[in-house]
């Protein structure tokens, strides 16, 4: 719906690409403006040339660097924290650095983000926003994905903690978790035919998900329709969990 978001602000971290883009895409057109947070400044800067972004460059894995970045974006109506990362490796080959890379990314940085986000909107007198994005990998066990599988499950935790404690603030905070979708970190998980046909069969819906299907749930759960929806994860899976 344009026009939907006009007068709000949003912050999307995972903005140069994948679901992240296609959110900062959707949002634009529906009205918000948007900060983009990602580490390519290449894709933040054809991102702002198509939708007005505001970038803002940023390796979230560096904690002082996410707090500061967070800082620089200001006080804003929602965040969506898309910004993830995987490493693939079996429980006996899972290395430091694939451990701190994913979870790092996928977990910590979510919660400075979403932590230096309520403090904001606190001090602003409450309400908003936030949304995670995690996965059906923290509900079902694919090989090669251990820290992937715990940084998603890990976040879904902390978005209940975060609807408990933030609620009285007037701040919703849900998650979605999406079946794979198709994005250069998925292609990159799920090219091999002996791994994709098999999942591919168990979704009811016959396919994986596309950026703009996830972007629109994400959408749903920010906006004016979704008042009394919070503490939830919603699954963008095409009926994947449900059987």
């Amino acid at each position: 719906m344009q026009g939907q978001f006009t007068g709000k602000s949003v912050i999307i971290t995972g903005a140069g690409k994948g679901i992240g883009r296609a959110c900062a895409a959707e949002l634009a057109r529906r009205g918000a403006r948007v900060i983009a947070m990602a580490r390519t400044q290449s894709d933040l800067d054809s991102l702002s040339a198509e939708t007005g972004s505001t970038s803002i460059a940023v390796d979230l894995l560096d904690t002082s660097a996410a707090r500061s970045a967070m800082q620089a974006a200001g006080t804003c109506d929602f965040l969506v924290n898309c910004a993830g990362t995987n490493v693939l490796e079996r429980v006996v080959d899972m290395t430091d650095a694939g451990y701190e890379a994913v979870v790092g990314i996928n977990l910590r940085a979510a919660l400075i983000c979403a932590q230096e986000f309520a403090r904001a909107r606190i001090a602003a007198g409450g309400g908003g926003a936030i949304l995670n994005v995690t996965s059906i990998a923290g509900h079902r066990g694919f090989e090669e994905h251990m820290c992937y599988a715990a940084s998603k499950a890990g976040l879904e935790g902390a978005t209940r903690v975060m609807a408990r404690e933030l609620g009285p603030h007037g701040i919703r905070v849900n998650a979605v978790a999406p079946t794979v979708t198709m994005t250069e970190l998925a292609a990159a998980a799920w090219s091999e035919p002996a791994k994709k046909d098999p999942m591919m069969v168990r979704h009811p819906i016959g396919r994986f998900a596309e950026v703009d299907d996830v972007a629109r749930s994400i959408i749903m759960l920010l906006g004016d329709d979704a008042p009394m929806i919070t503490g939830a994860v919603l699954p963008v899976d095409g009926g994947f969990l449900a059987v």
